[in-house]
């Protein structure tokens, strides 16, 4: 920081200070502040949905590549029975499909779909907070200056240069200030309305991947199901697949080596 910077940022300290005790005028401006709550939370569920759509896509990778490292570790379980054997092979074959076309055929169009226009607008929200504390900013100078000339008219100094300077120098801040400003509350709201067009395209693309992935993950996980009986789900929700797994456990139960 410049020392010219550095005097700014003292003087506005004091004027926040003494704005806190009535000796300099406060601009209140509900209107603006409202527009700027309303960024603050689209700032804040923007940044969220980057986070999230990010460990969204980490999961789906995750979760295939688990799912073929089970696969291989099933598969060595049953590499002795045939027909159980088919059917842990058809299982691996089918998720390391599913998790190679997760890596190969979604990570890149997700990321430039989904992760990338969002990581975009992102970048824009440092700037849009920059310019709001400059507006901040100037508005103390602003307020200041507007103070500065209010106590010399009252109080007309002997020096009758200081009253046309300080009149001066209020001008300036009030036309900074101005500038600045209009350019905040017509554009804020702008960019708080554009939220909702920009996203569209991205939680589209992100739903259709989202079914595409399900839908090859049910077609090929599908192929895995002729290794089974058709009735397995009734078994299941009968109750009798958990007395098949129970009387298995018995008979692992029942050998000498396992005890009781």
């Amino acid at each position: 920081m410049s020392w010219t910077g550095f005097k700014k940022s003292v003087n506005r300290a004091g004027t926040t200070l003494m704005q806190k005790t009535g000796q300099v005028d406060k601009t209140e401006d509900r209107e603006f502040q409202d527009e700027v709550n309303k960024f603050k939370i689209m700032e804040k569920n923007t940044l969220a949905l980057q986070k999230e759509a990010k460990a969204h896509l980490d999961a789906m990778r995750g979760m295939t590549a688990n799912q073929a490292r089970i696969a291989g570790t099933l598969e060595a379980f049953f590499v002795d029975n045939g027909e159980a054997a088919m059917a842990g092979h058809s299982y691996r074959r089918a998720v390391e499909e599913l998790d190679t076309r997760t890596t190969q055929g979604l990570d890149q169009p997700y990321r430039a779909t989904v992760l990338e226009p969002i990581g975009k607008l992102c970048s824009y929200f440092p700037e849009v907070n920059n310019t709001i504390q400059k507006r901040n900013k100037k508005l103390l100078d602003h307020d200041s200056t507007r103070t500065n000339v209010r106590k010399l008219q009252d109080k007309p100094p002997t020096d009758g240069s200081k009253l046309p300077m300080a009149e001066k120098a209020a001008a300036d801040a009030k036309d900074v200030y101005e500038a600045i400003n209009t350019q905040l509350v017509s554009e804020l709201p702008q960019l708080i309305e554009y939220r909702i067009p920009y996203l569209d395209p991205s939680f589209e693309s992100m739903v259709r991947m989202q079914a595409q992935f399900a839908s090859e993950a049910y077609e090929k996980l599908g192929g895995v199901q002729r290794y089974f009986a058709d009735d397995v789900r009734d078994l299941y929700a009968n109750g009798d697949l958990d007395g098949q797994v129970e009387g298995a456990l018995q008979e692992i139960r029942d050998l000498t080596i396992c005890g009781s």
